[in-house]
Formats: C-alpha cells, sequence, structure tokens
C-alpha cells in the first residue's frame, strides 16, 4: 500500500499520484507556490484518489480559489463510499472547512489528530495564528495553541521541519523566545526554503527586538523565495516594518509600493487587506504622511473582497481603513454587522479609530481599554496586533500621560524599550 512521508495511507495505486501527492503536501507545509499544482498533477496520475482531491481542495483554499475548493471537495465526495475510517474521517473534516464550518472543522481536528496525530494535512488546520485555533475567538487561544503544538510534537519527533516550525511559532506568541529560537533554527536546518519556518524566525527577531538582525535574515532569505509565494507579502511586511524602525523611510515605501499595497500584493485577501492598513497606520503613527489616496484604496478593497466581513480580524482591520479613508458609511457598517462573541471586541477597535481621526484621545483610551482587555481573541500575532498597543500609547501621549504610556509599555511591551515606533514617543517621553 502507498503511503505519504508521514506513513498515512492514500488508498492510491499510483507511484507517480502518491510521488505529486508528497510534493504537494511538502509545499503546502512549507508555503511554497506551486502546491496547487502539485495536487493537481496527483488526481491527474490517479482521477480516483480521493484523498489527492481533498489536498487539492485545501491547496486552492490556501490560494483563495474558493470555487475550486469547493470542486475539489465535490470530487473527492463522489470517491468517498467505501473509503476506511480514517480516510473518511478525513474527509469530512477537510469537507467541514470548506462549507464554512469552521466550528465544526476546529472539533472534527480535535478528535481526527487523538487517534491520527500524523495525519499532517487535518493537522495543520489547527497549527498557527491562522490555523482554527487561532481564528477560534477563544480566550486563552495562545495557550491552547501551545497545548496543541506540544501534544502532536512526540508524534513527529526531532527530525521534522514541520511540526518544529509550529511549534516554534507557538512557543513564541506566549513569550518562551530562547525555546523558540532554538527549534526554529532546527526547522530551518533541515529545511531552509520554508516560508513558515522564516516566517517563525522573523517573528522571534521581532519579539527579541532584534531589528538589525531581523532585517538581514528577511534581506538574505527573501530573495530566493517567489513573489507569488503565499507568504512573500507579509514578509516584506515584516521587512518593511524593520526598515521603518531604523527610519529608512525610502525601503518602507518601496515595500510598500512593491509588495503589500492591494494592487501589488499576490497574497491571499487577508493579508492584502490587514498588511496594508496595518503598515499605513503604523506609518502615520511613526511620523509619516501617508497620502489619502492610499488609506482609499485599502477602504475600497475591504469593501470589494470582504463586503459581508467575517473573521474578526478582518472587521477590525476594514474598521481602521475605513477611519483612515473617511468614509463613515462603511465604518458603521462594519461596526453594526459585527456580531458573535468578538462584536464587542471589534466595536470597540473601531470606535477608537474613529475617535483618533478626531484627536478625542479620551474617547479613544476608554475604547481600546475595552479592546485590549482580551486582543488575543482577534486572532493573528502580537506583531500584528501591536498596532493596538501602540494606539495605546499614543493616545496617552496626545494627552499629556507619558509616565502611564512608559508603565504601560513596560508592562504589556517591554520589548520595544525605549525605541517604541511612535512619533509622539521620540518627542514627548525621550526628550
Amino acid at each position: 500500500m502507498l503511503c505519504d512521508r508521514y506513513d498515512n495511507a492514500l488508498l492510491t495505486t499510483s507511484q507517480k499520484a502518491r510521488d505529486h501527492y508528497d510534493a504537494g503536501l511538502d509545499s503546502l507545509l512549507s508555503g511554497m507556490p506551486d502546491m496547487t499544482e502539485r495536487f493537481a498533477r496527483a488526481v491527474e496520475a490517479d482521477p480516483g484518489f480521493a484523498l489527492g482531491h481533498v489536498g487539492l481542495a485545501r491547496a486552492r483554499m490556501i490560494g483563495a480559489d474558493m470555487v475550486g475548493a469547493r470542486e475539489a471537495m465535490r470530487d473527492a465526495r463522489k470517491l468517498a463510499e467505501g473509503l476506511p475510517a480514517k480516510q473518511a474521517a478525513h474527509l469530512h473534516t477537510m469537507g467541514l472547512l470548506i462549507d464554512g464550518n469552521a466550528a465544526g472543522a476546529r472539533e472534527a481536528v480535535r478528535e481526527h489528530v487523538r487517534s491520527h496525530p500524523r495525519d499532517v494535512l487535518i493537522a495543520q488546520l489547527c497549527t498557527s495564528v491562522f490555523g482554527l485555533i487561532g481564528f477560534s475567538g477563544m480566550p486563552g487561544r495562545e495557550a491552547d495553541q501551545l497545548a496543541y503544538t506540544a501534544a502532536l510534537l512526540p508524534h513527529y519527533g526531532d527530525e521534522d521541519w514541520w511540526i518544529l516550525s509550529q511549534h516554534a511559532f507557538s512557543l513564541c506568541e506566549v513569550g518562551r523566545l530562547d525555546e523558540a529560537s532554538d527549534m526554529i533554527d532546527r526547522s530551518l536546518a533541515l529545511r531552509p526554503q520554508n516560508a513558515h519556518a522564516a516566517h517563525v524566525r522573523s517573528h522571534t527577531y521581532y519579539e527579541a527586538g532584534e531589528t538589525e538582525t531581523g532585517r538581514a535574515y528577511l534581506d538574505a532569505w527573501l530573495p530566493g523565495y517567489s513573489p507569488k509565494g503565499l507568504l512573500h507579502a507579509h514578509l516584506a511586511w515584516h521587512s518593511a516594518l524593520w526598515a521603518m524602525e531604523q527610519d529608512d523611510m525610502d525601503r518602507l515605501w518601496q515595500a510598500v509600493d512593491a509588495h503589500i499595497r492591494p494592487s501589488a500584493s499576490q497574497a491571499a485577501p487577508i493579508i492584502k487587506l490587514t498588511d496594508a492598513a496595518a503598515i499605513l497606520y503604523r506609518a502615520e503613527l511613526a511620523g509619516q504622511t501617508v497620502a489619502p489616496e492610499r488609506w482609499q484604496e485599502v477602504s475600497r478593497y475591504a469593501l470589494d473582497a470582504f463586503p459581508n466581513g467575517g473573521l474578526a480580524f478582518v472587521e477590525f482591520h476594514a474598521a481602521l481603513a475605513h477611519a483612515m479613508a473617511g468614509n463613515p458609511e462603511a465604518l458603521h457598517a462594519v461596526l453594526e454587522n459585527a456580531k458573535g462573541p468578538l462584536a464587542e471586541i471589534v466595536q470597540a477597535c473601531g470606535e477608537a479609530f474613529a475617535a483618533i481621526t478626531r484627536s478625542a484621545w479620551s474617547e479613544a483610551v476608554a475604547h481600546l481599554t475595552v479592546a485590549l482587555a482580551d486582543h488575543a481573541r482577534l486572532g493573528g500575532s502580537r506583531a500584528q496586533r501591536d498596532l493596538l498597543e501602540l494606539s495605546m500609547l499614543h493616545a496617552l501621549l496626545k494627552m499629556g500621560r507619558g509616565e502611564e504610556a512608559r508603565r504601560l509599555l513596560a508592562l504589556r511591551r517591554p520589548v520595544f524599550g525605549d525605541h517604541v515606533p511612535l512619533a509622539a514617543w521620540q518627542r514627548t517621553v525621550l526628550h
């Protein structure tokens, strides 16, 4: 019986299909641009390969081709009859996700990996800050993420580059930076061309405040990675943040115009919106003048790509873009349509951004206090949610509450030290 490299039976008799499937799996796990092509070749080699169609559905979903993802799942489901229990559960779990039932898929993943922890295509659904745990909206989700990858780790061992990178990210997000750094270095030594690992390495440098080292790392790593790769634009975002922190504004805007703004980015829609909004906002906080046209582009993209909102992480970035673009109708719609357990946090973020545009600093602080109480539930990484932390510091400084801002920084984000990327900080606290 043919198996993937994690010893999962694939139920195909085609060696060619198996080889393409394995290549697709590695491309998916490392964020390479050919993942969809690899899985497509697998099912071309064996059209009756049910798990190949499931892999193709997942690859298309990652590439934001939901029409294609649903088509591939329909093909997989046509082949479901007679599948053994493990493969049937594999297909069912991915189907829940493709159908939009994220909560059901999350619970199905947990159930599946208890018996089949090395079924990596299913296991990976709950890893990373953009996975089903990362976007669960649940309190304590960073600890939950760490517990999940820690439970998987023994089943993969110390020589599997994928689990090392994913567990390193979990460690990084709870502040265990020395462990995360050691683990991600081991992962990269095993597979240097792993965009997910390069991403985690960037986060460990960011969280350790190693701006120069992190920037040099990406300057060396990114040229070998295709702009069509899943994480290219986001890694350019990390590089742009570091350029801004080093006052290299030419490099900042070069990265924005070449890779990050919606019209230039080749990333998935969620990355296009959130990274573009975040980089423009953090540039403004750092004292840059951002042309209104830039904000209007991001606001329009938010309306086009996410007309009905959805994820809280998307909604609060859309609210930011609409507020900064001077689009109160669109902002009101985001806040009015926010639903579910994260609605209050999304609304607090949106109201805070609107208050900041009016220089209503006391009002902004009040709303940010609500948002910051448990902003991890919004999803994304600590680095991405720093725009909320920096917003609070900015508002406090504008109110003349510099000492309170300094105490808050030391308590919540000491990584910045005195190198806080805020123009108000440089003017008020350091002088």
